[in-house]
């Protein structure tokens, strides 16, 4: 290199130079960043590790979180376990919530109540629904007869009316067409459930 062309490149300022001292400078800036947080010593470190049996359990002493961590082929991975107290806490909160709301109610509730029996107190006497008397006791069918002739006693049983015998024929008729409609119904679901 000739004495002309080195006064030449250094007379003009040097790109790389300049990022260079750039990147020094932030270097500088983010390693001033990080001595700033406290290493944790190598006693009382951060983690504390358990053997389990699907690998290791892993405390974090700073968050108080657990996870569980093993080796699954292609590295170790650690999973955090579901907290357990955040839900018991959240469960209690709703639970407190509610029975917060249901007190509420209750007590609104009651209030309507004592509203409305003393709306009832305002109207007066009313007529009872009870009967102090009892109802006389009467049986729809006849109560068979005994009955003395010519020295035995006999047994005289009334005999249904046409309209009792009319009833529970028709009765009767409408179970069997019921029952022989069921049958059939039967009959083609077992059917046609054998030919799918």
């Amino acid at each position: 290199m000739t004495l002309a062309t080195r006064d030449a490149i250094s007379a003009r300022p040097a790109p790389h130079l300049a990022r260079l001292a750039a990147l020094s400078l932030m270097a500088g800036l983010f390693a001033g960043g990080a001595s700033a947080q406290s290493l944790p010593d190598s006693e009382n470190g951060r983690y504390t590790f358990t053997p389990s049996a699907d690998g290791v359990m892993r405390l974090d002493t700073r968050t108080g979180k657990v996870s569980t961590c093993s080796d699954k082929g292609n590295g170790w991975a650690c999973y955090a376990i579901a907290d357990e107290r955040s839900a018991f806490d959240a469960e209690i909160g709703r639970l407190q919530g509610d029975n917060d709301r249901l007190k509420r109610e209750a007590e609104a509730l009651r209030v309507e109540n004592d509203n409305l029996k003393a709306q009832l107190a305002q109207r007066g006497p009313t007529v009872s629904g009870k009967i102090d008397e009892s109802m006389p006791k009467s049986d729809k069918m006849a109560t068979p007869e005994v009955t003395t002739k010519d020295g035995q006693r006999r047994l005289e049983i009334p005999l249904p009316s046409d309209q009792d015998v009319d009833r529970v024929m028709g009765f009767i008729e409408r179970a069997w067409r019921r029952l022989i409609e069921m049958a059939n119904r039967i009959q083609r679901e077992t059917i046609g459930d054998g030919k799918t």
